[in-house]
């Protein structure tokens, strides 16, 4: 039996709206999240991703009314991050109706937390989030890769992607699997909101290195660069927004285009 590859949807949700940026700056409206949410999930969208990108920034909690409102309109797992800091942040929103909670910041700042909710909530509820860049400053204990003959390792960024930690995105992501994550949630800041494709290096990189779900995110422009994606690493599922949220392509139309061109998908 193959296990199908899952199309994911990604809502961006600021301030209650869901919105798009690039290189996670720039933002600009793209919708009602709970109407977005339950359009997807009517096109078979196998997960959604919800992503409260000012949380941790600005130290507030998820908006849980939010969340509650788009669990009642989808009957698809559903993970919920931003701002989860503490085993109550997670615990409200798994309550909430959210299926798995994503956690990056809490989780840099506090690795012991990973552990703590995996023994509270199992592993299949405890996605690591991982917002990587690119590094072009060369440091030792790194894993170095070459591309376009520039060296560079991958750097992983907390706060919504504006601060850099000095931790290698490799060894992180074997790390949060060592701590009981069941998923990695991985976004590359290069690629993010440019349309142009996923980063195939990296993504190829952390899922070689981890034995856990990978999902790819940051960089979808077009439903080629998720055919890409699934065809040029063993990723287990792709996450985009702005080809669905602008009304470029509806989630069945790609999950067919998938299906035409040799990627297991349940249609």
């Amino acid at each position: 039996m193959t296990l199908t590859k899952r199309v994911i949807p990604c809502l961006d949700v600021d301030n209650g709206r869901v919105v798009k940026g690039m290189h996670f700056k720039s933002i600009k409206d793209a919708g009602d999240p709970v109407l977005l949410a339950e359009k997807y999930s009517q096109e078979g969208a196998d997960e959604l991703v919800f992503l409260d990108i000012t949380a941790s920034e600005q130290q507030r909690e998820t908006i849980k009314s939010l969340v509650q409102k788009v669990a009642q309109v989808i009957d698809i797992p559903f993970t919920v991050g931003g701002g989860v800091k503490t085993l109550q942040d997670a615990r409200d929103i798994l309550l909430s109706g959210a299926d798995k909670v994503a956690i990056n910041t809490g989780a840099v700042k506090n690795p012991e937390i990973i552990t703590k909710l995996m023994g509270i909530f199992g592993k299949q509820c405890v996605v690591i989030a991982m917002d990587v860049r690119r590094n072009y400053e060369l440091k030792e204990d790194r894993h170095i890769f070459t591309s376009d003959s520039k060296k560079f390792w991958f750097e992983v960024y907390i706060y919504g992607g504006k601060t850099p930690t000095n931790l290698d995105a490799i060894e992180w992501a074997k790390e949060v699997e060592r701590r009981g994550a069941g998923e990695i949630l991985l976004t590359s800041i290069d690629m993010d909101g440019t349309k142009e494709g996923y980063d195939i290096q990296l993504i190829k990189e952390i899922v070689n290195a981890v034995n856990i779900p990978v999902v790819a995110s940051g960089g979808c422009g077009k439903p080629k660069h998720m055919l890409d994606v699934f065809l040029q690493t063993n990723v287990d599922a792709a996450l985009a927004a702005s080809i669905f949220h602008y009304k470029t392509h509806s989630v069945d139309r790609v999950k067919e285009y998938l299906k035409e061109n040799g990627v297991p998908v349940r249609l």
